[in-house]
Order: C-alpha cells, then sequence, then structure tokens
C-alpha cells in the first residue's frame, strides 16, 4: 500500500546527423557557415559537403543575405549572368565561392598600397636618388598604414597590375555592363618643392592589350605656393566586354633648388568599393573600385 506507480523513462530522442539531411537542408544549413570555413572545414568532410560547396547554390543564398542596395543588385546581376563552369581548369574553387572569399567590393585591391611592405607588388623606376618609403607628416585617419611612399628630384614612376578574376570577380559580371570602375587619387607636393604629377589608368583584356583608359595631368605644383593635396577621379563605365587586367600607373617629378629636398608624397590604393576611398588630403592616395550598379 502507499507505493507509487512506476514511471518509465522514454528514450531520449538522438540528435540527427548532419550527414543525414536531405540535400535542400544541407544547403540551407552550411549556407550559414562563413566562407573561409566552408572552403578549409566544410568541403574536407566528405564527398556530399565537398559538392554543395563546389556548387553554385550555397554561394547565392550567402549573396541573397546581404539586403543592402549594392548586395541585391550584385545578387540580381549574379542570378542574370552565372559565372561560367570553364573557368574551373584554371582555378580550384567556383567563381562564386572565389567572390564570397575575396570579397572583393568594398576593399582596397592595390596591394601594399601604403608602401608598409617596401616595394612589393609594384613595378617601380627610380629617378634622381629614387623612391623611398616613409612615416606620414601627419597622421592620416582611416589609412591602413601611417607610411607613404615619397620621391626624390626628377621623374619617378610606379606601375601595379591588378588581376581582377584573381580578385574575386567573376568575367561574366565584369562583361554585365552592371559594374563601374571607380579611379580616385591624392597627390601633392611639400612647400619647398614644385610638382608635376601623371596618371594613367588602363583596362586591359586577357592577354593585356589596351581596351580603355584615362590619363590625368593635372596643372603643375609650383614652388612655395601650397603644400596641401589635390584629388584626381574617374569612373568607368559601359567598358565593354573582355576585361581582365587593370594597371594603374603613376609618375611624379619634382624639381627644387636643393635636390636633397625635393620629396613629394605618394600612397597609392586600388579598390572595390563604395566610390573609393578618401582620407584626409595629405599624401598621395590612389583607389580603384568595383561598384554593381544599382538599377
Amino acid at each position: 500500500m502507499g507505493a507509487r506507480p512506476s514511471r518509465r523513462r522514454l528514450p531520449a530522442d538522438s540528435p540527427m546527423a548532419l550527414d543525414a539531411l536531405p540535400p535542400e537542408l544541407l544547403v540551407q544549413v552550411l549556407s550559414h557557415v562563413p566562407p573561409r570555413a566552408l572552403i578549409t572545414r566544410c568541403r574536407p568532410v566528405c564527398r556530399a559537403w565537398r559538392d554543395v560547396v563546389d556548387g553554385p547554390t550555397v554561394w547565392l543564398l550567402q549573396l541573397a543575405r546581404d539586403r543592402s542596395a549594392e548586395g541585391r543588385a550584385l545578387y540580381a546581376v549574379a542570378q542574370r549572368c552565372p559565372p561560367n563552369s570553364e573557368d574551373e581548369e584554371e582555378f580550384p574553387l567556383c567563381a562564386l565561392a572565389r567572390y564570397c572569399l575575396r570579397a572583393p567590393l568594398g576593399r582596397n585591391l592595390i596591394f601594399n598600397s601604403c608602401g608598409e611592405q617596401g616595394f612589393r607588388g609594384w613595378e617601380v623606376e627610380h629617378g634622381g636618388n629614387g623612391w623611398a618609403v616613409e612615416k606620414n607628416i601627419t597622421l592620416v585617419p582611416g589609412a591602413p598604414s601611417q607610411t607613404c611612399f615619397v620621391t626624390s628630384f626628377e621623374w619617378c614612376f610606379k606601375r601595379q597590375l591588378v588581376d581582377l578574376v584573381m580578385e574575386g570577380v567573376w568575367q561574366e559580371l565584369l562583361d554585365s555592363a552592371q559594374i563601374e570602375i571607380c579611379v580616385a587619387d591624392w597627390w601633392g607636393a611639400r612647400e619647398n618643392c614644385g610638382c608635376i604629377y601623371r596618371l594613367r589608368v588602363r583596362l586591359l583584356d586577357v592577354y593585356e592589350n589596351e581596351v580603355v583608359k584615362f590619363s590625368a595631368s593635372p596643372n603643375p605644383v609650383l614652388q612655395w605656393t601650397e603644400r596641401g593635396c589635390r584629388q584626381v577621379s574617374h569612373v568607368f563605365t559601359n567598358f565593354g566586354k573582355g576585361i581582365r587586367y587593370v594597371s594603374f600607373e603613376q609618375g611624379i617629378y619634382l624639381k627644387s633648388w636643393n635636390k636633397e629636398e625635393a620629396e613629394a608624397e605618394s600612397d597609392p590604393s586600388v579598390s572595390q568599393s563604395n566610390r573609393g576611398e578618401q582620407h584626409t588630403p595629405i599624401l598621395s592616395t590612389p583607389t580603384f573600385s568595383l561598384l554593381p550598379l544599382c538599377r
């Protein structure tokens, strides 16, 4: 008497393994994983997961979650102009995976733009005492590094070639007429010397043949007239099909009564971003950007 009836414990439901999910649910789950982890952690798990990561659907789902105006525009273009699978022989990852991993929009595409790694990534021609890298005279808020390239007397040239496909943009997107290329540069001279500045930006095809060109030759800065910097900018639109590379070429000539004092400041950078970066006009700061047209 008084004994309580025994209660039978029901076995707890065992958690479902991810590999047991239907393919359409697995794609949804993996689409929430950050791009780098998808490639380095998820892709090697098994053949089924590799097939998901190598396919376009998981990456399109990631693009669809960007609800900004530019994100919606890019997602629409990606649906209208899907990448061609033929480039998989040249690149190990599918084009949408490279895009999500590299995130080219909103990023400065010129490598070593401020000289923090010396002259790595640049082809340089030295005039006078040549190029050098120095600390900024004035702190530049938002700059990736508080260093800059400086020139001496006579002409000094600097060039960098940017491979847009390697940076994460697929060829069909470049050919879609839904992308604009923005170029901007701050440049200037020190007060005690004059400065002549030249900028040339060339859009090249896969064989590095010139397709479109922009050149700027602003009025020279005269000695003892000003210390600040000026800006040059340009936007490439409707530049046609077949663009693969951007060649950023910059030349500065300085002439001073004292050659040891003849230095101009130059800090280049290329970006695919929101209308290019704009730093305080103390240094020469070139930028190159790719933007989706928000139509």
